[in-house]
Order: C-alpha cells, then structure tokens, then sequence
C-alpha cells in the first residue's frame, strides 16, 4: 500500500463519534429519502449485495471492499489505496458520485439539498451501523499513470498558481452543469484529470486542458483543491 496514496487522501474515519454537522440528520427523514436507493441497496438485517453492494456497517469501511461484489475500477483502486468512507466522504460522493469518483458505475446523479444528504447519512448509519474495523479493502492493482502521479508530494502552492484556469469554470459552490472541485479527494481528482489526459473521458475543454498538464502539475493541482472549501 502505497504511504503517499493514504496521507494525500485524507480520509479520517473516528469510530463512534459524528462531527456536529453530521449529528443534525434526522433518520426518520433518511428513511424515506432512502427509498431510491432500495431499487438497488440493501441496508438493516438480512442485507444482501445485489445490484448495488449492501450498505451495511459503510461507516469505516474501506472503499470498495465487499469481497462479494464487483466495483467500478475507480472504487477498487481507491480501496486498495487506503481510501475509507467515512461521513465526509460519503457526504461529498452523495452530492454528485459521478464527480467524486469518476468512472463509477453507479447510475444515481446525486443528491443537491446538503440537508437530505445528513439525514440519508443518519438512517443508513442508524440503520446500517458502523464498521468493526476488520474489514480490508479489496485487492486490485492500480493503474500505473496514476499510481505515478499518487507518489508525488504535491506542492498545494503551485496548484494554487495553476489552478486560475480551472475556477475559471468550476465555482466553489458548483453549478447544474460544472461541478464543484472544491475539497475533493486528490486520488478522485487525480483519476479524472488522467481520464481526461489519456482520452478515456470526452470533453473537449477538459481533454485540451488535460493534455497539457504533467504528472507534477496535476499532484500540485489536486493537493491545492484537497485543501479549499
């Protein structure tokens, strides 16, 4: 497990205690904001993985770790590099799981209303539990251009020097169309931005915008927007 990959990701799990923020979701509201997410998560007693992997004990869990499920690439990659769901992280993959982990397979477009997103968070926590702590997160191997650039420390002033061109589109409060970069996970960023570099993502802003920046550049990049809120 690479060290540069756990410290940049910054995924604290503290078991057992909610930040206040977090303490505000009321799980009977959760409740019935979870009903979507039933056409393909289970949670509570009896919980299965199907099309979706069960929800239970998520709080603590390595990303992508059900040894019972296959997860988009992106999710086994992020496990294997220490990343942990904890309430934050579940937080910011609500709001739009497309733009926290590019590449998911996971249909849902996400959830807006900050508020909905606590309570969902405090019904599938006071439903689900939270992990135990023995779980691993699941093998897999992670791709080497990433992996490349996950090793470099990268240097949050320079990111800040570079990144004009990004907040030129992306606002801190994000937008219907141009997500928030605000905050996010730098191996999420790092995933996106190569995706863009090598093709396998389309747009034809990002993709020129990619081209140009190397492996040192995109670490700058992603520890400076780790940091901004």
């Amino acid at each position: 497990m690479m060290w540069r990959a756990i410290l940049t990701f910054g995924f604290v799990c503290v078991m057992g205690a909610s930040s206040p923020a977090f303490s505000q979701g009321d799980p009977a509201q959760g409740e019935a904001l979870f009903r979507p997410c039933a056409a393909c998560h289970m949670i509570g007693d009896g919980a299965v993985s199907r099309v979706g992997p069960h929800l239970n004990a998520l709080i603590g869990r390595p990303v992508g770790a059900l040894p019972d499920y296959r997860y988009s690439p992106v999710l086994q990659d992020a496990g294997a590099e220490g990343a942990l769901w904890d309430e934050t992280a579940l937080d910011r993959f609500l709001e739009s799981p497309r733009d926290y982990f590019p590449g998911t397979r996971m249909a849902y477009r996400g959830m807006r209303d900050a508020q909905e997103r606590l309570d969902l968070i405090a019904y599938m926590i006071s439903e689900g539990g939270l992990a135990d702590g023995e779980v691993t997160a699941s093998e897999g191997e992670t791709d080497p251009e990433i992996a490349a650039i996950l090793e470099i420390a990268g240097d949050p002033a320079y990111g800040q020097y570079l990144s004009s061109e990004c907040t030129a589109c992306h606002r801190p409060s994000g937008g219907d169309d141009i997500p928030s970069i605000a905050g996010l996970a730098p191996s999420a960023f790092i995933h996106g931005i190569v995706a863009y570099r090598n093709g396998s993502r389309e747009h034809g802003v990002m993709n020129t915008v990619a081209a140009r920046l190397g492996d040192e550049e995109i670490a700058a990049l992603a520890a400076y927007f780790e940091g901004v809120e």
